[in-house]
């Protein structure tokens, strides 16, 4: 059973980083595809970043120039770096993993908790 624990949610003023992380576990790392989500409240969720297993990069609108995403193999683990944040970017961030979709879809099957990052102007 794969499992995504999400963490490096916090409080930061704008202008200021944050660096997401998401650990997988119960499978094989390497062969699913990633991505994070954001979800404000009172609003959809939103597709931020997502990276293949070939490690092929796609961003969402909100994110282009501010934040990459990455993946370490060797520790199951894929990162948002986030900077230049600002207000806007409050919400909870959820990372997601699917054998098959990609990209901007909710059609992945498994997701993290969530973590809140909250920027203050």
């Amino acid at each position: 059973q794969v499992q995504l624990v999400d963490s490096g949610g916090g409080l930061v003023q704008a202008g200021g980083s944050l660096r997401l992380s998401c650990k997988y576990s119960g499978g094989i790392f390497s062969r699913y595809n990633m991505a994070w989500f954001r979800q404000a409240p009172g609003k959809e969720r939103e597709f931020v970043a997502g990276i293949t297993w070939g490690r092929s990069t796609i961003y969402g609108d909100s994110a282009k120039g501010r934040f990459t995403i990455s993946r370490d193999n060797a520790k199951n683990t894929v990162y948002l770096q986030m900077n230049s944040l600002n207000p806007e970017d409050t919400a909870v961030y959820y990372c997601a993993a699917d054998y098959r979709a990609q990209g901007a879809t909710m059609a992945y099957d498994y997701w993290g908790q969530g973590t809140q990052v909250t920027v203050s102007s």
